[in-house]
């Protein structure tokens, strides 16, 4: 569900990673050599499970894994601003309807354009035309040319203008992000995190329930969500693979692929920022000071070894990072999603956001933190591979 502007898709199976944000130490040189050691040595628990597998009738994305599939269904529902039932069948969504008959031609279509004039690349896109609207506008507006321009989106990848002498620089930047939080030397003395706390999203239907999260160095992260007695989620990075695991689905158990792997792997090592100009590379500066929830911010994007582009949005007056946003690659596109960080507060001298929202494609979901351990022995199997029961065939 799109909260409060838009619509969503597929609440069972949609759910994204959900990302923490949080902050664990970084150990230097070393934490460099094993950052790019874990982005680049990423093993497979076991063979991700495909579309085609899966669900019934798929045409045109066959052959890519389920969690890119679902991303690709958030990209088309965000770019149409339209959610599942408006092309699928609620009963049976394998079912052939017009929408879904046409929106196969314009995929192929899209592809075509692409293949013929931009070597392959996803230039054209249906947000290229559609615009979050289900009818693309072929006619200029005068009242848009005349009018007030609406403001550019700070998430946009390709907005970049000549760097501003006056700005801070990639290091610098990074540098008082470190210092923000309270050393490089107070963040190697924290190793781990335990906490408590709450959860609200659309599987939720945005009412509070108790969650459970673990960070632990090197890059692992877990958090359980119990949405009732006998359901939970559970979203796990152990340092290589990643799953969410939902109880009560058809799909209890999805390993992350391509984009979505790579957001968590970007995730845990943002859990330890002195790594972070290591692990991310081609850093690019020059875009105009922007504002996140009324902060003054400036704006950095990079790549992460595996490919997948990144923000990081620094506030100006703080130094702490407020937002960071990643583009994973989908059949059609990138898609986008971001996580806000907010109410920071220290915990063994380094300060730590205990507030942070991840909004993606379909859905939108909050995370609060009230009651966090530093330090504390977290047995290894919290970050292993999440195996709920199989539910009942429907």
């Amino acid at each position: 569900m799109r909260f409060g502007f838009k619509r969503g898709i597929i609440p069972a199976l949609g759910m994204a990673i959900a990302y923490q944000a949080s902050v664990v130490p970084a150990r230097g040189q070393a934490v460099s050599s094993r950052s790019e050691q874990r982005a680049t040595q990423v093993t497979t628990a076991a063979k991700p499970l495909m579309s085609d597998e899966f669900f019934k009738n798929v045409q045109v994305l066959k052959g890519i894994p389920v969690d890119q599939f679902m991303g690709t269904m958030g990209f088309i529902a965000a770019s149409l601003s339209v959610n599942c039932t408006e092309c699928h069948i609620s009963e049976d969504y394998s079912k052939d309807t017009e929408l879904k008959v046409k929106a196969r031609e314009m995929m192929l279509m899209v592809k075509a354009l692409n293949q013929t004039n931009f070597g392959g690349t996803h230039r054209v896109t249906c947000y290229t035309c559609h615009r979050s609207d289900t009818s693309p506008r072929s006619t200029p507006s005068l009242a848009e040319q005349y009018g007030t321009p609406p403001d550019r989106d700070p998430n946009d990848i390709e907005f970049v203008e000549q760097p501003d002498p006056n700005q801070l620089t990639a290091d610098q930047l990074l540098d008082k992000y470190i210092q923000a939080l309270g050393s490089a030397e107070r963040l190697a003395k924290l190793t781990s995190l335990s906490a408590k706390g709450t959860y609200a999203g659309f599987d939720t239907d945005l009412e509070r329930v108790p969650a459970d999260f673990y960070f632990k160095f090197p890059g692992q992260s877990t958090s359980i969500v119990h949405r009732s007695d006998k359901a939970e989620n559970i979203t796990t990075y152990d340092g290589h693979n990643a799953w969410v695991a939902m109880s009560n689905t058809r799909l209890p158990l999805k390993s992350l692929t391509g984009g979505e792997l790579d957001a968590a792997r970007l995730d845990a090592e943002m859990f330890f920022p002195a790594g972070i100009k290591q692990y991310l590379r081609n850093w690019r500066v020059g875009f105009p000071l922007t504002t996140v929830d009324d902060q003054e911010v400036q704006v950095v994007q990079a790549t992460t070894l595996g490919g997948t582009q990144v923000k990081l949005f620094f506030a100006t007056k703080t130094g702490l990072l407020v937002r960071t946003a990643r583009f994973a690659n989908t059949a059609l596109g990138l898609n986008p999603s971001q996580v806000d960080y907010s109410d920071y507060r220290e915990v063994s001298g380094v300060k730590v956001p205990f507030h942070w929202t991840l909004s993606w494609t379909d859905g939108r979901s909050d995370f609060d933190m009230t009651d966090v351990k530093p330090n504390a022995p977290i047995d290894a199997s919290k970050f292993g591979e999440a195996v709920l029961p199989k539910p009942a065939t429907p």
